[in-house]
């Protein structure tokens, strides 16, 4: 044994309090874990903001549309990575699809991603953009006239039988998508939730919050996105647009937190034996990062800004300074979420008579500084989609044409 090694078991052993088994001394699901669940509820979240034009009509949010598609298909990229990174042997992962194991949910997560990329995000953004792809690559130079050819399938039909046959196509897989988007973050609460052995994970309401939680976070991100790129752009941000995306916010955040106080009433009620050592993670171990961040900061702040947006009435800049920081809170809020479902649930003894911690390395594959770089991947692909795709053209020509 290494001298480091013992010296980060010397460490750890400090900060044990009451009595743990000694395979819990060291948790195995790492801030790599944390970063997945996070990843694939923005990507979940930000469709279902899309979907809100192609299938409930709403047109208020039309300007975010194709900014809320290009997300979503920015962080799906790179939402399998952290999950990778954690595989002791990742070059084997792709023996998933040649030998299925349709017992293990985990194993399952490889269709479900394929499904929801090949089939539904990618099939949706290029109905889209067919059009504009044609339309594109006849007046550019290469080569980005190349690049747009290629990626229409060199198709030339611009008509407007061939244009309604791709809003046609578009609605009836943002159709199929809704529940697709569901089934792809609300089965990460389902791997949680249905680990009976551990009391802070068995709840049947983990799918739904952790949905919930997905759906708010996504909206929060394009709210975020929309208000960085669009000054930077040149360009007036849609306050209607931008208010009836924060009054959705403002409404998904209110049953995010019910559920997530459901769940806590719940587990006070059952009062099992498990519940004296919960009690006591919640209010030393999980503390800072449950009640101050995911609670205080994350939820109750947000909501209270946006009861008071929705009450009196502010100037179109104060509105957007108070959408501004409410979505970096809650973005905040939903991390925390995550970390204290992931890491919090492997604090305690099985014995339920002992916590343990969670010390997580700078440097190494586990450690802090790739899992930032994880975070910041997604920008960088959507960075790159947005200069071969980019959504703003098609919102600029419909308001040209209405002039």
């Amino acid at each position: 044994m290494s001298a480091e090694l013992i010296q980060k078991l010397t460490e750890l052993l400090g900060e044990v309090t009451g009595y743990i088994y000694p395979n819990e001394l060291e948790i195995h699901w790492s801030i790599l874990i944390v970063v997945y669940p996070y990843i694939t509820g923005l990507v979940a979240g930000a469709f279902i903001l899309a979907s809100l034009v192609q299938v409930f009509n709403v047109r208020e949010v039309q300007p975010t549309y194709r900014l809320a598609l290009l997300t979503a298909l920015a962080f799906l990229l790179i939402a399998p990575l952290p999950l990778l990174l954690h595989l002791g042997h990742p070059e084997r992962s792709y023996e998933i699809f040649l030998t299925p194991q349709l017992g293990s949910a985990m194993a399952m997560f490889g269709f479900v991603y394929l499904w929801y990329l090949m089939a539904v995000l990618l099939l949706e953004i290029w109905f889209e953009y067919r059009r504009d792809l044609v339309v594109w690559a006849r007046g550019e130079k290469a080569p980005m006239s190349w690049l747009h050819r290629t990626l229409s399938l060199f198709s030339r039909d611009t008509s407007e039988r061939a244009v309604q046959f791709d809003h046609k196509a578009i609605r009836l897989i943002t159709v199929i998508g809704i529940p697709s988007a569901f089934l792809l973050h609300g089965y990460v609460g389902f791997i949680f939730g249905s680990v009976k052995a551990n009391p802070w994970w068995s709840s049947v309401l983990m799918p739904v919050v952790f949905l919930m939680s997905a759906i708010v976070s996504g909206i929060a991100l394009v709210i975020f996105l929309y208000m960085v790129l669009t000054p930077l752009r040149g360009a007036e941000i849609d306050m209607k647009c931008l208010d009836k995306i924060a009054s959705y916010l403002f409404y998904a955040v209110i049953v995010d937190f019910t559920l997530e106080g459901l769940d806590f009433i719940h587990r006070l009620y059952e009062s099992e034996e498990s519940i004296k050592i919960l009690s006591t993670l919640v209010t030393d171990k999980l503390f800072i990062s449950l009640w101050v961040i995911q609670i205080l900061l994350g939820m109750l702040v947000p909501l209270g800004i946006m009861v008071a947006v929705k009450s009196l009435k502010f100037n179109d800049e104060l509105r957007k300074l108070f959408y501004f920081v409410s979505a970096i809170l809650i973005q905040l809020g939903i991390f925390a979420t995550r970390w204290n479902v992931v890491i919090g649930g492997q604090l305690f003894s099985k014995s339920f008579r002992g916590l343990t911690i969670y010390k997580m390395d700078v440097a190494g594959i586990e450690g802090l500084i790739v899992s930032l770089g994880l975070l910041i991947l997604p920008f960088i692909v959507l960075a790159i989609l947005l200069k071969v795709l980019p959504p703003w053209e098609a919102i600029e020509a419909r308001e040209g044409a209405v002039r």
